[in-house]
């Protein structure tokens, strides 16, 4: 005769599970994350990320989305998204066991709509990733990760191609990176791995800038492909 089963999960402690979403965007010429204040305790008042708790039929990939959408307003189809990391410090949240599982994600500012604060945040704002305000929980070391993670994919994946609008300058692709990246660029050696790595192409049109007009370009279809089998700037 089989043996019953006996599991009980009330057994078993059960911490609680939250998402977190650090977003990026590139608003005047600097690399800014978007931060709600906090409108209750723990740490009312402060600003911290889009985030809280997963519902139990929800994945986290959705919670993520939802948690954004309703804290800041923005929706699902305007960003990219990646898991990023799981932090799980015991002691990280005042109130129980929390472990969190943090996104990132890009938003180009051609995107971007005003941001508006949700039911459970006070206020809601982008701020320089360099000059951030007193976060909560452990949510600085959240943000030091994702830029991190963020300047390592620039490296081998189009992923900076998500912070610019469909159509760009190369001077405004290098400025992109040199933004993100925190340094400054050669323009031809930046040019010679851009052509190398052959993720974009030229399109019909110019942009007026006073002097010479500048090519736009364009992010090549394919390059998603392209970009998996080797780095874009080695």
């Amino acid at each position: 005769m089989a043996q019953a089963n006996t599991y009980n999960p009330a057994d078993y402690e059960r911490p609680s599970v939250t998402v977190d979403v650090v977003i990026f965007t590139i608003l005047d010429s600097e690399l800014k994350t978007l931060l709600i204040r906090r409108k209750h305790w723990p740490f009312e008042g402060c600003w911290a990320f889009p985030g809280g708790f997963i519902g139990m039929t929800e994945s986290l990939e959705d919670a993520a989305y939802r948690e954004l959408y309703e804290e800041t307003g923005v929706e699902r189809e305007s960003i990219y998204l990646e898991q990023l990391y799981t932090f799980g410090d015991p002691g990280r949240d005042p109130r129980t066991r929390v472990i969190t599982v943090a996104y990132f994600a890009l938003v180009g500012a051609d995107k971007l709509r005003s941001p508006r604060p949700g039911d459970d945040a006070a206020d809601v704002g982008w701020f320089s990733v360099y000059h951030p305000p007193q976060l909560a929980f452990d949510h600085n070391q959240i943000l030091q990760y994702a830029i991190t993670r963020l300047r390592y994919k620039l490296e081998y994946s189009a992923v900076g191609f998500q912070l610019l609008p469909e159509t760009f300058t190369l001077r405004e692709l290098q400025e992109a990176y040199e933004i993100v990246l925190g340094e400054k660029l050669d323009k031809g050696n930046f040019r010679s791995k851009l052509r190398k790595a052959n993720v974009v192409e030229p399109t019909r049109h110019y942009r007026e800038t006073g002097g010479r007009p500048a090519r736009l370009y364009q992010f090549k279809a394919d390059a998603v492909a392209e970009v998996k089998a080797r780095r874009l700037f080695p």
